[in-house]
């Protein structure tokens, strides 16, 4: 399968082939092994090279991780997800973009908004206070409130629903 993966805004394109355990790019063909372990950490051997992986997390498209105690993150799209950009639809990963969720928890001290408002994107829409300080939320999307999951004074949990966006424009 093939694959376009973007590190520190540089595009590499890849392809892996997994009944040859094979891994081609930049005209370039490698074996690697990949397993993961008990505790959770993955292990990729390239040639001689053996490399630490720990800490993943996904995200939509974001894969973030360390390598050998090193951060990383990259945005990794497969040839389905290359197709359907070029062809201008979302794929179900980003569907979701609308949705305004808690980045931390914290209280609902303001909505802004009402269902039915014209957003911006960046317009402030809600106040969230976490660790004694208030923080701005912003619309994800330009479009129109389609609905508001909290009431002023709720107490959030992280990525908790605050409010949905239907996209326009």
């Amino acid at each position: 399968m093939k694959f376009e993966a973007v590190l520190d805004d540089t595009t590499t394109e890849l392809e892996i082939v997994e009944d040859a355990n094979e891994v081609v790019f930049d005209d370039d063909s490698q074996t690697y092994e990949f397993h993961r372990q008990e505790n959770g950490r993955y292990l990729l051997r390239m040639g001689t090279k053996l490399y630490k992986i720990d800490n993943v997390s996904y995200d939509k498209h974001t894969v973030t991780f360390t390598l050998n105690g090193n951060w990383h993150s990259v945005d990794v799209r497969n040839e389905q997800d290359l197709l359907l950009d070029r062809m201008g639809f979302k794929t179900s990963a980003e569907i979701g973009e609308g949705e305004l969720n808690a980045p931390m928890p914290g209280k609902i001290l303001e909505i802004l908004v009402e269902e039915g408002d014209e957003v911006e994107l960046g317009d402030p829409v809600a106040v969230l206070e976490a660790m004694k300080m208030e923080n701005e939320l912003k619309a994800p999307i330009k479009g129109v409130i389609s609905s508001i999951a909290v009431e002023q004074g709720d107490s959030l949990e992280k990525d908790a629903l605050i409010l949905e966006i239907e996209a326009s424009g």
